[in-house]
């Protein structure tokens, strides 16, 4: 998923128009209510600007003010509203977890032969998963091999993240283009659709800014490290 044109050429250029926004307005305004409000430093802006420019300035500024300091209060609204993390770990359960809702959603798209975390894919850089088509010539024939990789990063975040993710990716099989029939789809399989997007934006602003990252559990490999 690409982030640079996705509202622009869907036509929402502004979060009134987007289903559940209103929402997210409120979630984020009532606890910066009680933040500290700064004015946002020049650091701030391209960050807010990247991430999160297809919002209204209101919103973004509300993201800022709750970005003082280390991001504590954003970090807060963030985690009461998604306290659990997710338990997909491996590359065979996120496989799973895409097929069930492939089968329950988009039944006749064709067949995906991989799914998997990728920890070459970089969010910061603005990609959170890909669909990939490769093309690839069997005898007389030419075969497709479609995949679904997921940047690595989502193997700890709230089950919602990762739904939006899938979602997105799997609308893909359908719909090739960021237009008005492909954002249908995408609600049509997460209602929510466009409010979890707001907040997983605003959960990697957290990121980039603080250097943290939220929902961290021990995994295998690292209660090994400190055995």
């Amino acid at each position: 998923m690409r982030w640079s044109t996705r509202w622009k050429s869907a036509g929402l250029h502004a979060v009134p128009e987007v289903r559940a926004a209103p929402a997210a307005a409120t979630v984020v305004g009532a606890v910066a209510a009680r933040a500290t409000c700064t004015e946002l430093t020049n650091a701030k802006l391209p960050l807010l600007s990247r991430l999160l420019g297809a919002y209204p300035a209101s919103l973004q500024d509300q993201v800022g003010e709750l970005l003082a300091g280390e991001g504590e209060a954003l970090a807060g609204v963030l985690l009461r509203k998604y306290p659990q993390v997710h338990r997909v770990r491996s590359d065979k359960a996120l496989f799973d977890y895409v097929a069930d809702l492939k089968a329950r959603h988009l039944r006749s798209t064709p067949p995906l032969h991989k799914v998997l975390f990728d920890n070459k894919l970089h969010v910061l850089r603005h990609a959170l998963g890909l669909h990939v088509s490769t093309a690839r010539v069997q005898g007389n024939r030419l075969s497709t091999r479609r995949e679904i990789r997921i940047a690595s990063l989502f193997r700890q975040v709230p089950e919602d993240f990762l739904h939006m993710i899938v979602v997105h990716e799997l609308a893909h099989l359908r719909e090739s283009n960021h237009d008005k029939a492909f954002y249908q789809l995408c609600e049509h399989m997460e209602p929510r659709y466009h409010q979890l997007e707001f907040d997983l934006r605003t959960y990697l602003v957290y990121c980039e800014h603080s250097g943290k990252r939220l929902w961290i559990q021990d995994t295998p490999e690292k209660i090994a490290a400190k055995a």
